[in-house]
């Protein structure tokens, strides 16, 4: 487009011209995007990337769900030990109650003062 120089009665000029002036944009630095030619290439390296990344959440989610199940074992682990620990306490416990009562019984004879 040429430039045309509107003029009004009083000298001055519009500015319509100079905003019609169009040219394509100089750029130094392309994006990978941008240059690329084809489609299907652009295409290609997206789906590629997303199954990298695809990849990388299923490893990812594979090593919490093992840690998981690391720390549900070693859980499991320790209750057990707790409820054995807590049943032979019970268990001595019992034991010494009736060892008390033999000795209360056996004291009632006045045979043994123990």
């Amino acid at each position: 487009m040429s430039v045309v120089e509107l003029t009004s009665a009083n000298g001055r000029v519009s500015g319509k011209p100079w905003k019609e002036q169009k040219k394509p944009t100089v750029r130094s630095h392309l994006q990978e995007g941008v240059k690329t030619k084809s489609w299907e290439e652009r295409m290609a390296k997206t789906q590629k990337a997303l199954a990298i990344k695809k990849l990388q959440a299923e490893l990812k989610d594979e090593k919490v769900a093992e840690a998981q199940r690391r720390r549900d074992v070693t859980n499991q682990r320790k209750e057990a030990a707790e409820e054995r620990r807590r049943l032979e306490e019970a268990k001595a416990q019992m034991g010494a109650r009736k060892a008390a009562r033999l000795r209360r019984k056996a004291g009632r004879t006045k045979k043994i003062n123990h």
